[in-house]
């Protein structure tokens, strides 16, 4: 939800993003932020982006949602996960950033899967970049390339 306005971490965000390119099909769908959020509560706003994002969605994709509850991978494990997920074929696979408040229960029905990057809270622009990163990491794990060291 939102755009990744902050220069730096678009700038970062870009970088991975033309870099996946180079291995699979990579779309990035940031949605508008709400207007007049202000005036609504954390529910109503969740509630309101998931309509938006339940909206983006057919029913054929699989769904994983960045999210706090999510499991932990260790990058070699997040490599196997994303290769097993290749291989079964014909289903897209969209991982979703949520808003500043997360998902509305809808969309954690929807969800086919959860994936934390982390135990420590990040704003979700930056998730945005350090999982495009991770995606890439991925990538170059299952292609056999030099990236990551372990």
């Amino acid at each position: 939800m939102g755009r990744t306005d902050v220069a730096w971490v678009r700038e970062g965000l870009m970088l991975y993003v033309s870099r996946l390119k180079h291995y699979l099909p990579f779309v990035l769908n940031e949605l508008p932020e709400l207007k007049n959020a202000s005036s609504l509560s954390r529910d109503q706003i969740r509630r309101k982006e998931g309509e938006l994002l339940l909206a983006q969605l057919r029913p054929s994709d699989e769904v994983i949602l960045l999210d706090e509850k999510g499991r932990e991978y260790r990058s070699l494990e997040f490599a196997s996960f994303i290769e097993g997920r290749m291989l079964g074929g014909g289903r897209d696979i969209v991982f979703v950033v949520g808003g500043a408040y997360g998902f509305s229960d809808a969309v954690y029905d929807r969800a086919d899967g959860k994936v934390s990057l982390s135990k420590m809270t990040f704003s979700h622009q930056m998730v945005r970049t350090v999982f495009a990163e991770q995606l890439y990491r991925a990538m170059t794990i299952i292609k056999g390339e030099p990236y990551h060291h372990e």
